[in-house]
């Protein structure tokens, strides 16, 4: 069995609060990730100051936003503790030297950079140097793009790099997740990879463990109708329960088991399968003919496979209707 990571998503779904932030360190936890991720973003960091056409979104509603989920470096040190005191790993994505520099304080079994960072080359070279297994996104980039990316990260001398597939779209349609693209990436570069799973549920993670993915990444919130970038599409406590749940499930399916019929199925064939009965009262020196013998459930003694071996033969023995043959009545 491929030993897999479920990184539980918590993004900046605790609106700047410290207490929202525990409170997804314990759903992650009651959930069975294996690490919680935050993101330190620091707006004045990542945007452009002023006034710009940025998509569907109000550039200045979106800089409020992140300047209201920014907590304080005090606040992270208590929450990286709480995260050791329930025993789940914490680490961020991390957007500027500031934030890599409080994260790399407490210690974290990874350092994630997001797909808008794929081509920061000078970014990238700084993160390489942290010593820290790095855990990168792909959305939005063509392979030409993934190449710089990757490559620059070795080249700067990163130790461990894993490589997420991702697509950039919120939510993601199972449709559009492009599955396959994660064996072009092991083949690629022959690193560890894995699904950063922007769709609603686990279809398409079940489908990436298919392909060799053994990293998964999931947006989860504790409640979808509150304010923020990412709550609308994040799971809830159920629901990336169920996907955790889902991802282990189907890495038990794909271990190849050479006895092929379990202990459950055996249960199950006892009842369905078919075996060998007396269709009537039958007398001893009788010579069975098709007639005479009803293949039906439960399975008993002689199996359905067997029946040439009682057809034209003679009974040594009588046998009442329904009763079961074995080879002692030939």
């Amino acid at each position: 069995m491929e030993k897999i990571h479920i990184i539980a998503e918590a993004g900046t779904n605790n609106n700047g609060s410290l207490q929202k932030a525990k409170n997804l360190a314990d759903i992650a936890k009651r959930a069975g990730a294996d690490s919680v991720k935050f993101q330190i973003i620091y707006p004045w960091g990542l945007y452009l100051p002023g006034d710009y056409e940025y998509g569907k979104y109000d550039i200045k509603k979106v800089i409020e936003i992140r300047e209201k989920g920014v907590l304080t470096d005090a606040e992270y040190a208590d929450l990286n503790k709480y995260c050791n005191s329930i025993h789940i790993p914490f680490t961020s994505s991390v957007f500027d030297q500031r934030g890599l520099d409080l994260m790399m304080s407490f210690d974290p079994p990874y350092i994630k950079l997001a797909s808008c960072d794929i081509n920061n080359v000078r970014f990238l070279r700084v993160v390489a140097k942290c010593g820290k297994p790095i855990v990168i996104s792909t959305g939005m980039s063509e392979m030409r793009e993934i190449e710089i990316g990757i490559n620059t990260l070795i080249q700067a001398g990163a130790k461990e790099v894993i490589v997420m597939h991702c697509v950039s779209n919120y939510p993601a349609y199972l449709h559009q997740a492009n599955i396959s693209y994660i064996k072009v990436l092991k083949d690629k570069f022959g690193l560890p990879v894995g699904f950063s799973d922007h769709t609603s549920g686990s279809e398409a993670a079940c489908m990436a463990l298919c392909m060799g993915a053994t990293w998964f990444e999931k947006h989860f919130t504790e409640d979808k109708s509150q304010e923020g970038l990412d709550h609308a599409y994040a799971q809830t406590e159920s629901e990336f329960t169920k996907y955790v749940k889902d991802i282990h499930d189907g890495n038990a399916a794909l271990v190849l088991r050479e006895d092929k019929v379990s202990e459950d199925e055996k249960y199950t064939k006892r009842r369905a399968r078919r075996s060998l009965y007396a269709a009537k009262d039958l007398p001893a020196g009788h010579i069975l003919t098709d007639d005479d013998v009803l293949v039906v459930r439960p399975e008993n003694i002689m199996q359905a496979e067997e029946v040439d071996l009682l057809i034209g033969k003679k009974l040594t023995k009588s046998i009442s209707q329904h009763g079961a043959f074995d080879l002692s009545f030939i």
